[in-house]
C-alpha cells in the first residue's frame, strides 16, 4: 500500500521506480476487455494508452533514481522539523509511492473490466473509472519533474496525458471530486492496525451539513473505491467493515446521492435502465444486447445474433472478433440488415405511440444529444462494404474504388461508411497483393479520416503500421496518399506521439521527401511538419536525416515551389536543441540570408524567424549571420516586411548591434 511505502527510506526510490516501470508495462499490455462493450471499452483503451505514455517518464526517473535518492536524503535531513503534510508534498519518494498507488488502482480496475461485469452495475463501474482517472491526474500533477531532471520531450508527453485526464475529470463535477479527495486521504493514511480510527475519520470528513450527506451512500461509494485501491482482500474487507460500522442517518436527498448517478456522459447510455418515455416496457427482442436500448438499425452478425449497427460496429472497431452475446468467433465481419425486425420495431412503436427510433441514414445523434442530418445511400454502402470481403479480386477492387469515391464526396458518406463497418476491412486491404486495391484502400482511409470521429476508429483498427508499409513499398500515388493520411491522423496531438514512435514512420516520410514526386514531397512535408510539432519527433527526424532533402530543396531552383514547406519544417526543428545545432552545422544560414534578399514575403518572414531562433543565446551563429551581410536585408525587412517579419528582423538587428558593441 502507498501509505507504507511513503515511509520508505530514500534508497527505496530506485525500487519504486523499477516497480512502476514493470507495472506500466503490465497495464500497457492489457488489451482484451472481454467484459466491456461499446463506450466502456473505448474508455478503457484510452486509459491504457494514457498509462503507456508514461513509460518514458518512468525510464528517466529510473535512470536518475540514484542521484534523486541522495538528494532526497539531503532534503529530508534539512527539513526534519517541517510538518508531515509539507514533507510529503516535497518528498519525491512519497510522490513515487503515490504514483505507484494510483497505477496499481488503474490496473485493478482494468482487471475488473477484463472479467465479466455482469455482477456490477454499470454506474458502479463508471464511478470507479471516474475515481482512477481523477487519482492518476492528481498524482501526476504533483510529481516533482525538475527534481528528477525530466527532459522537455518527456514532459511534453506527460502534459499531453494530463490534458487528457483533465478533460475527463472536468466532467466529474466538484462534489464528486470533493468526495473522492476525502476518500483518497482516508485510504492513503489508513494502514497497519489503524482501521479502528477510520469511523471517526469518516465522521469528521462529513460534518459540514449533516442534513445534506447520506452515510449509507458514502459507504457504498467507499466500498466501490476500496475494491480498486487495495490489492489485499484482507485490507479491503477490514476497511469496508469499519465503514459499515459507521453511524447511519436518515436517507435525505442530499447532494452526495448524486455521485452515484453523476456518471460519465459517454457511458450514460450504457448504464441506465431503459424504458420508453411513457414507461412501456420494451420487448427484449427489440433491445440491443450491448446497450439494452431500442434498436434503430438492427443488423445480424455471422453467429446469427442481432445488434444495433453502431454498437456492434464500435465493438468490432475496437479489435474484437467475437460475438458479444455468445462469445463465438465471428467468421466474418459482415453486418446484414435485419429488415424483418426493423419492420416489427416500427410497428410496435406505432401501436404503442412511441417515438420511432431514428435510423442512421437519416439522422445521427451527436454527443450533446442533438441530431445532425446524414445524407447517403445506406443500402448501397452496406452492399459495397459486404463486397470488400469478397473472394473475387475484381469484386474487391471495384468495391474499394467505389468506397474511395463515396468517401471523397461528403461527410454523410464518411459517417455511413464507418458505421457500416468498412474501416477494419479497409485496413486489411492495405496489405492486399494487388497494388491498385492497396492504393484505393489507403485513399479511402484518407478520405474517411477527414471526418474527425473516424480518426480514432482508424487508429484503434491498427491502421498505422500497414499505412507505413504502403508508404514504404506502394505505388507512388499510394505512397502520396499514405503520407496525406498520416498528416490527417496526426492532427490529433495524441496521434503525433503514437505515429512518431512507430519504427520506420518518420524514415519513410523523409524518404518520400527526398525521392518522391512533386506532390509526394508536398504530402511528406506536411506530414513531417505536423509530426514535428511534438518535441520528441524533432530529434527523431534530425537523426534520420531530414535536413538532407531540406537543404537540397533550398539549393535547387527547380524546387522553388517547396520553399515555404521547407521553411515551416525548419521553423519547428530549430526550437529543439539538437535541431538548432544540426541546422547550423548543415550550412543553412547562408541560404536563409539569401532568402532575406530574394524570397517572397512569406519566405522572408520565416527565414528571419529561423535566423532569430538560431542566434538566440548563440554568439557563434550570431557572428556568422553578421559576417554574411545580413544587416542590409534585415534592415529592409524591418522597414517593409509583414508585421511578423518586422518584429523578427528588428529583434535580430538588436542582437547584432549588441554584438558589435561588445
Amino acid at each position: 500500500m502507498a501509505a507504507a511505502l511513503v515511509e520508505a527510506s530514500p534508497p527505496e526510490m530506485a525500487t519504486l521506480a523499477e516497480a512502476l516501470v514493470v507495472l506500466v508495462r503490465d497495464v500497457s499490455a492489457m488489451r482484451e476487455f472481454t467484459g466491456a462493450t461499446g463506450a466502456l471499452r473505448l474508455e478503457c483503451v484510452r486509459l491504457v494508452r494514457n498509462v503507456s505514455l508514461l513509460s518514458h517518464l518512468l525510464e528517466e526517473i529510473q535512470d536518475s533514481a540514484g542521484n534523486a535518492g541522495a538528494a532526497c536524503v539531503a532534503s529530508s535531513s534539512s527539513s526534519s522539523s517541517s510538518s508531515s503534510s509539507s514533507s510529503r508534498a516535497a518528498c519525491p519518494v512519497s510522490c513515487l509511492a503515490d504514483l505507484l498507488f494510483a497505477v496499481e488502482a488503474v490496473k485493478r480496475f482494468l482487471q475488473l473490466v477484463c472479467g465479466s461485469v455482469s455482477d456490477f452495475a454499470w454506474k458502479n463501474i463508471a464511478l470507479q473509472l471516474q475515481y482512477v482517472t481523477w487519482q492518476l491526474e492528481k498524482v501526476l500533477r504533483n510529481l516533482p519533474y525538475d527534481f528528477f531532471g525530466i527532459s522537455d520531450e518527456v514532459q511534453e508527453e506527460v502534459e499531453l496525458v494530463l490534458s487528457q485526464l483533465r478533460r475527463a475529470t472536468e466532467k466529474i463535477g466538484a462534489l464528486n471530486i470533493k468526495v473522492f479527495s476525502e476518500i483518497y486521504c482516508i485510504q492513503l493514511h489508513a494502514h497497519g492496525k489503524e482501521y479502528k480510527h477510520l469511523s471517526s475519520s469518516l465522521s469528521g470528513c462529513f460534518q459540514i451539513d449533516n442534513a445534506s450527506y447520506d452515510y449509507h451512500d458514502f459507504r457504498d461509494i467507499f466500498v466501490l473505491v476500496t475494491q480498486i485501491n487495495f490489492k489485499s482482500k484482507c485490507d479491503a474487507d477490514q476497511m469496508q467493515c469499519n465503514v459499515a460500522e459507521s453511524p447511519k442517518t436518515t436517507r435525505p436527498s442530499g447532494p452526495l446521492r448524486a455521485i452515484v448517478t453523476d456518471t460519465n456522459p459517454i457511458l450514460e447510455a450504457k448504464m441506465k435502465e431503459d424504458t420508453c418515455s411513457n414507461h412501456i416496457a420494451i420487448p427484449e427482442d427489440f433491445r440491443c444486447p450491448i446497450t439494452l436500448e431500442l434498436m434503430r438499425d438492427p443488423v445480424i452478425v455471422s453467429t446469427g445474433q442481432t445488434y444495433e449497427r453502431s454498437s456492434i460496429q464500435r465493438w468490432i472497431d475496437c479489435g474484437n472478433q467475437t460475438c458479444p452475446k455468445t462469445q463465438q468467433k465471428l467468421q466474418n465481419l459482415t453486418l446484414t440488415p435485419n429488415y424483418v425486425l426493423r419492420s416489427l420495431i416500427m410497428q410496435w412503436c406505432e401501436t404503442h405511440n412511441v417515438e420511432q427510433p431514428c435510423r442512421i441514414s437519416g439522422k445521427l445523434r451527436k454527443c450533446n444529444g442533438s441530431f445532425m442530418e446524414v445524407c447517403g445511400d445506406q443500402t448501397t454502402i452496406d452492399a459495397l462494404v459486404h463486397k470488400l470481403s469478397s473472394s473475387s479480386n475484381e469484386e474487391r477492387k471495384s468495391a474499394v474504388a467505389d468506397i474511395r469515391s463515396l468517401a471523397k464526396r461528403n461527410s454523410g458518406n464518411r459517417i455511413l461508411i464507418a458505421e457500416a463497418g468498412a474501416i477494419p476491412t479497409l485496413v486489411d486491404l492495405l496489405s492486399d497483393s494487388d497494388p491498385k486495391i492497396q492504393e484505393h484502400a489507403v485513399t479511402s482511409i484518407l478520405n474517411l479520416s477527414i471526418y474527425d470521429n473516424n480518426k480514432e476508429i482508424i487508429m484503434l483498427a491498427g491502421a498505422i503500421d500497414p499505412i507505413i508499409q504502403v508508404l514504404q513499398t506502394g505505388s507512388m500515388e499510394a505512397r502520396e496518399n499514405a503520407a496525406a493520411a498520416i498528416f490527417s491522423l496526426s492532427v490529433i496531438d495524441e496521434n503525433k506521439i503514437t505515429i512518431g514512435s512507430i519504427p520506420g514512420a518518420i524514415e519513410a516520410l523523409v524518404e518520400l521527401l527526398n525521392f518522391g514526386s512533386s506532390r509526394g514531397k508536398k504530402d511528406a512535408a506536411t506530414a513531417l511538419f505536423n509530426l514535428c510539432v511534438y518535441q520528441g519527433n524533432k530529434a527523431r527526424a534530425i537523426r534520420v536525416g531530414i535536413l538532407t532533402p531540406l537543404l537540397k530543396m533550398l539549393k535547387d531552383s527547380s524546387s522553388y515551389c517547396m520553399v515555404d514547406e521547407v521553411l515551416t519544417i525548419l521553423s519547428v526543428l530549430v526550437s529543439h536543441r539538437e535541431g538548432k545545432v544540426a541546422i547550423a552545422k548543415a550550412c543553412i544560414i547562408p541560404l536563409l540570408i539569401d532568402l532575406l534578399r530574394t524570397g517572397q514575403p512569406r519566405s522572408k518572414e520565416n527565414a528571419a524567424a529561423i535566423l532569430l531562433a538560431l542566434c538566440k543565446k548563440d554568439g557563434e551563429n550570431l557572428a556568422c549571420v553578421g559576417r554574411l551581410g545580413a544587416f542590409i536585408p534585415l534592415t529592409e525587412l524591418a522597414r517593409s516586411g509583414t508585421n511578423r517579419a518586422k518584429r523578427k528582423a528588428s529583434s535580430l538587428l538588436e542582437h547584432l548591434r549588441k554584438l558589435h558593441m561588445l
